[in-house]
């Protein structure tokens, strides 16, 4: 089975779009020691892991740790234990013989299931990535932060870079395990995105904190692939940041998903 097949099919065993990002920032836990930290996250994972079909993992929170941070990443996946999906998001894009060695680390050291990959360099800095049969690649074609604009849509050859970004994407689909990472707050480009990306699964951050409509996320191309909303903040630091608050949210955000479905 190749990865986007089996995303797709967790994401319809539970019902729910709902990726959860556990990026947590030690300045509003109440305990700044890693061992807090890595209890916290265990707990967040058995207390949504009912809901969640996939979890995001950003890199930049543990990585500024060394390697006790390293650790932590290590561990996360047998805290899942296959009960959900994993996306490495780590951003990583370098020249081939670089990206061979990113992509051994995240996928067969650390064990996750997928990885977001920024396309700056070309192919050959993607595809040591999508080589990997039974792995994902969520490329960076149209993100949600506000320097986007810097780049993305700047016109190359009559159209905006993003575009040629998505082509690129489309390419290197060849074992269907590649997706786009868009931000949900792109709202006026997302019929322009779907006209052009084919099947591929949309990883959406933007949601919650940064504004994103949760509507148009989830019910843009439905029919034709799928939509991952990435909420973090805005699940993590519900109510007190007490694991019942955090598990009432995810399950607010699941209801509204599962509605619009």
């Amino acid at each position: 089975m190749s990865f986007n097949q089996n995303l797709k099919k967790q994401c319809l065993i539970k019902n729910n779009r709902l990726c959860l990002g556990l990026d947590l920032d030690n300045k509003w836990l109440k305990n700044d020691s890693l061992d807090y930290m890595e209890g916290f996250i265990k707990d967040i994972i058995s207390a949504t892991i009912d809901l969640c079909p996939i979890y995001k993992i950003n890199f930049a929170f543990y990585e500024r740790y060394g390697y006790k941070g390293y650790k932590i990443l290590e561990k996360i996946p047998s805290f899942i234990h296959n009960k959900a999906m994993t996306i490495a998001d780590a951003k990583r894009g370098d020249i081939g013989n670089s990206s061979k060695y990113y992509a051994k680390a995240v996928f067969e050291h650390l064990n996750y299931d997928s990885i977001t990959v920024s396309p700056y360099m070309g192919f050959d800095s993607i595809l040591p990535f999508s080589e990997y049969e039974n792995k994902g690649v969520f490329i960076l074609a149209l993100t949600s932060n506000s320097g986007s604009d810097d780049f993305q849509k700047k016109i190359l050859e009559n159209e905006e870079l993003y575009k040629h970004v998505i082509r690129l994407s489309n390419k290197l689909n060849n074992y269907n395990n590649i997706g786009l990472v868009i931000g949900a707050t792109n709202n006026k480009y997302l019929e322009e995105v779907n006209k052009i990306s084919n099947s591929l699964p949309w990883l959406m951050p933007g949601i919650g904190f940064q504004g994103g409509d949760l509507g148009k996320s989830i019910t843009i191309g439905e029919q034709n692939f799928l939509s991952l909303v990435n909420v973090s903040r805005g699940i993590l630091r519900a109510g007190n940041g007490s694991i019942a608050a955090i598990r009432k949210e995810a399950r607010i955000y699941t209801e509204k998903i599962r509605k619009l479905l």
